[in-house]
Parts: C-alpha cells; structure tokens; sequence
C-alpha cells in the first residue's frame, strides 16, 4: 500500500455546531480517505446522531481519552475545549488542527493558511498542533498573499462585514426567527447578540478591549503579523456583523512598498490559489 492508498482516523471535537458541520461537508466533498470517523462533543449532544455519506453516527462525548486511535483530530468546540483536550489529543498520536484561537498565538504552534504558508506546517511537530487562523485573517490573507509576495504590504486598513454563522447555529436560528417576527409585525427578540441583528449592522464582534478596538479585530492584527512573518505591518481592522447568515465579506485598503498598478494586481490575483477574481462591471 502506497502513502496515497492511506486512510485515517479522523476525529471531530464540536461535531454538532456549525463549523463540525461544514467539517462533516467538507470531509464528503473532498472524498477524504477515511477509515473511521469520531464525532465528539458535549455531554448534552451525546447520543445524537448525525449523517454522514448517508450513515448514521452517533455522538460521542468529548474526554482525553476519546484520541487512542485517532490520526487527525479536527476541533472547533471552542478555545477551553481546544486548550483542555487538544494537548491530550495531540500526546495520544494525533495531528490537531485547531479552529479556535487557543492556540494562534502560541509560538511553538504554527498558524497555517495553507495558500499563504504551508512551509509553517512543518513546525506542528513541536506540540502535535496546528491553528487555523480568525475566519476573516484567512479570506483576507489569501487575497493579499500575492501582492504581499510581488510589493510587499506596509499597511492593511480592513472593514469587515461578518455574516452571523461566525457566532454559530443560535445566532443563524436568532436571525431567522427576527426577519420573520419583523415582517409579521411581532417584536423581535435578541438572545445571542444585545441588539437585534435582523436589518441592522453592530460594530462589536466579540469583546472590547482596553485600546478601543475588539479582540476580533486584534486577532486580524495580531494573526496577520505571525503568518506573514513580518511584524512591521501597521494594520487597522474593523469589524462589523451584518444580517446575513452565511459569507464575510471584506474591503481592504493597502499601501505596498513597490508600485504596482491596478492591472497588475488583477493579473496576480487572476492566478493565485484560492482566489477567483470577479471584475466584469459591464456585467
């Protein structure tokens, strides 16, 4: 058996949110070579079952010990989750990949995206951990890779607009039930978010820190200088979250250290991986 006929062990703590989903999607679009799938969460999730390429798999609960014969663990339960069981993942024989920010940060981790810098890969063996970056570091990040590659980027100024799947199931089931209230003219209620989301745009996504900007907007700063390696970048970040359910979007201002006109920013963005360029204003 040859190392492209291998399959694996794939396991996935925080099965049933909304990223274990896509996790579950992505794994059956990509025809994934697996020998056996985990799926991992809470103890209120357990028992649950959830479809996979048309089987049915029961949830199991999320426990250091759930990892024996796990090769690749995929989190996204959360940064405590991600902090309390991906070390043990990780020491059982596991390659973690972590959605949360537990462990962007963290020298010894690298924090991969990898159409901007696979190389980083290679130092997951320190700790058997890899973090993915802030949802909005990764989007941004893929279409800056190659004009950061040809004029190197000085500053980022960047304004997102964060659909409300970046919280989870509860804030997509939140904005439905207030679009619905609101066209039936029934008063909306707000749970997940201190305002209602629904036909409204709030400038706050996750908590305010002591300098005025919120950690979602520190993480697009503080990612974005880890993965470029480069910690001379000034960057800006704000960040809204708008009534969408599914798709961040972003606009980006840069200034480059060599001149680079528009059309030669098309070109590179044209063939960049990751990247579909969409410039057909006639159309």
């Amino acid at each position: 058996m040859g190392p492209s006929d291998r399959k694996f062990n794939v396991a996935i703590a925080g099965a049933t949110g909304a990223v274990g989903g896509a996790m579950l999607d992505v794994l059956a679009r990509r025809n994934f070579p697996l020998k056996a799938l985990g799926l991992l969460a809470s103890e209120r999730s357990v028992g649950k079952k959830l479809t996979f390429n048309g089987e049915e798999i029961p949830v199991q609960l999320l426990t250091k010990d759930a990892f024996d014969t796990i090769d690749v663990a995929l989190f996204s339960a959360g940064a405590e989750r991600s902090l309390e069981f991906g070390p043990a993942a990780a020491a059982a024989g596991a390659i973690v990949v972590d959605n949360s920010s537990g462990f962007r940060m963290n020298p010894e981790v690298p924090l991969v995206v990898p159409e901007v810098n696979s190389n980083a890969i290679s130092q997951y063996k320190k700790l058997g951990i890899i973090a993915n970056p802030n949802c909005s570091t990764i989007q941004m990040l893929v279409a800056l890779k190659p004009i950061h590659d040809a004029a190197r980027i000085k500053r980022i100024v960047v304004s997102t607009y964060q659909a409300v799947s970046g919280t989870g199931t509860k804030a997509i089931d939140e904005l439905r039930e207030q679009v619905t209230a609101y066209v039936n003219g029934r008063a909306c209620s707000s749970k997940v978010y201190p305002h209602p989301i629904a036909f409204n745009c709030l400038p706050h996504i996750d908590s305010f820190l002591d300098n005025g900007y919120t950690k979602e907007e520190m993480k697009m700063v503080n990612e974005t200088r880890k993965i470029f390696a480069d910690d001379s970048i000034g960057i800006t970040a704000t960040a809204v979250r708008v009534p969408v359910f599914y798709g961040h979007s972003e606009s980006i201002n840069i200034e480059t250290e060599k001149k680079l006109t528009a059309a030669e920013v098309k070109k590179l963005m044209a063939s960049a991986p990751g990247v579909k360029l969409v410039d057909d204003p006639a159309n």
